[in-house]
C-alpha cells in the first residue's frame, strides 16, 4: 500500500501556508498518465476549483476514507507554492479519484 491509499491529517498551518509536500503531494512518476494530461473529470474540477472556486463538492467518500482529512490534504497542495501548477493539479485530481465515487460539484458564480 503506498503512503497515498488514505489522506493525511493537516493542522491549520499547512491549509494556510501548504504543508509538508514530501508527505503529501505523490511524486509525479507515481500519478497516472491520463492525470499528469489533464484528461479526466477529475482534472476538470481541481482546474474549476483552482480558478473560480466551487460553490459546493458532493462527492461520496470511499470506503474508510474519511472526508474532512481527504479535503484538507487537497487544499494544502493546492495551498502550496512549491510545486509546479502541472504537478499540484495532475496529483490533487489523482488523489480524489482514489478517494471518491465521481466528482460532482458546482462552480462558483
Amino acid at each position: 500500500m503506498s503512503s497515498f491509499e488514505k489522506p493525511q491529517t493537516v493542522n491549520v498551518s499547512d491549509l494556510t501556508f501548504g504543508g509538508n509536500m514530501e508527505k503529501l503531494l505523490p511524486p509525479l512518476d507515481l500519478i497516472p498518465k491520463e492525470f499528469q494530461e489533464s484528461r479526466t473529470d477529475w482534472n476538470k474540477l481541481i482546474t474549476t476549483w483552482f480558478f473560480q472556486g466551487l460553490s459546493s463538492f458532493d462527492c461520496k467518500p470511499k470506503p474508510g476514507i474519511d472526508r474532512k482529512q481527504a479535503m484538507g490534504h487537497v487544499k494544502a497542495i493546492l495551498g502550496s507554492w512549491e510545486p509546479r501548477h502541472e504537478h499540484k493539479e495532475a496529483a490533487c485530481a489523482w488523489l480524489l479519484s482514489k478517494w471518491f465515487e465521481e466528482p460532482i460539484y458546482t462552480t462558483k458564480g
